[in-house]
């Protein structure tokens, strides 16, 4: 691995930006990375399902991807995920974010059909192969892939000299305690589920990538400096007030993305909406997202 701490810490998976009538925004796109590079940030994770890239095409991911790179070339970390259900699409995505100078790549298992073992390391490896000078996360995200990684997979994949760790979004904890063991001391484990940041980092994920940091990155961050503080009691109080955030940013009608991404215009970053099939806001859900920016503003004004 080139350097292990630039994956260190909170990483935001970058939502997707949209002009009013639906299309992919550049504008839109840099200026969110540059609220979140204004943020100090780690660095971002892009195209993921944060990012919506089911709902994409291939061209929409590049256009992304690029737009992101002109303000976060050489000021943060990126991390493109690039897996699509078309082995060939996933690996255009791979060359284009080697092309781009992206730090690592990333991909989901292929979803809908249940493919075993050998058939995701195959694909894996396949993505891999179209960019052989990037790292390689392995994203375990068993809820919504269908599929989980296992240790037999992993040992399969750490054949592999570019994959360098693992984003675990699998509910148990426990699993990255396994991973880091067998991957090694070098091994990265991000954490996944944001409701449990302070647990993922205690059993040895190195930091986060999450779909809600990018609504409060503060009090991720402030998160983060208080594991690195020790100070544990407060760090707990602080976790257990992010998950009745999320809780209240999952309470509409809309989807959580599009309350989220009302939160970023009532910010000052407007990203638009989110693509359909996700549920867009009504107009009942409106005092609700109020609700949630004074929640956010109150968690900021007791723990920054």
């Amino acid at each position: 691995m080139k350097d292990k701490r630039k994956y260190m810490g909170i990483i935001p998976a970058f939502y997707a930006c949209y002009e009013d009538d639906g299309r992919v925004s550049p504008q839109r796109t840099q200026a969110l990375c540059q609220y979140l590079l204004n943020k100090h940030v780690k660095g971002v994770y892009v195209c993921g399902s944060s990012g919506e890239c089911i709902y994409q095409n291939v061209e929409e991911r590049m256009q992304i991807l690029e737009n992101v790179m002109e303000v976060a070339r050489g000021k943060m970390t990126v991390i493109a995920h690039v897996a699509a259900n078309s082995i060939e699409d996933s690996q255009r995505l791979a060359a284009h974010a080697q092309q781009m100078g992206v730090d690592a790549i990333a991909a989901i298992p292929p979803v809908y059909f249940k493919l075993p073992e050998h058939a995701i390391a195959q694909y894996w490896n396949a993505i891999s192969a179209a960019a052989p000078e990037t790292e390689f996360i392995i994203y375990n995200i068993p809820q919504l892939a269908g599929v989980a990684l296992t240790p037999s997979l992993l040992r399969e994949m750490l054949k592999n000299k570019n994959v360098i760790g693992v984003k675990n979004s699998s509910m148990p904890v426990l699993d990255i305690q396994n991973w880091k063991m067998l991957g090694g001391e070098d091994f990265i484990v991000f954490n996944g589920p944001d409701e449990q940041y302070l647990g993922g980092r205690v059993m040895g994920a190195e930091g986060g990538i999450g779909g809600t940091y990018g609504a409060m990155p503060e009090l991720y961050l402030k998160l983060e400096s208080l594991i690195q503080e020790k100070d544990l009691e407060t760090a707990l109080r602080l976790q257990m007030r992010l998950n009745e955030l999320i809780v209240l940013l999952c309470s509409c009608h809309g989807n959580m993305y599009a309350v989220i991404k009302a939160v970023l215009k009532a910010r000052g970053v407007n990203v638009g909406t989110v693509r359909q099939p996700l549920a867009q806001l009504v107009g009942q859900d409106e005092p609700k997202v109020r609700e949630c920016i004074d929640a956010i503003d109150r968690a900021m004004e007791k723990f920054l």
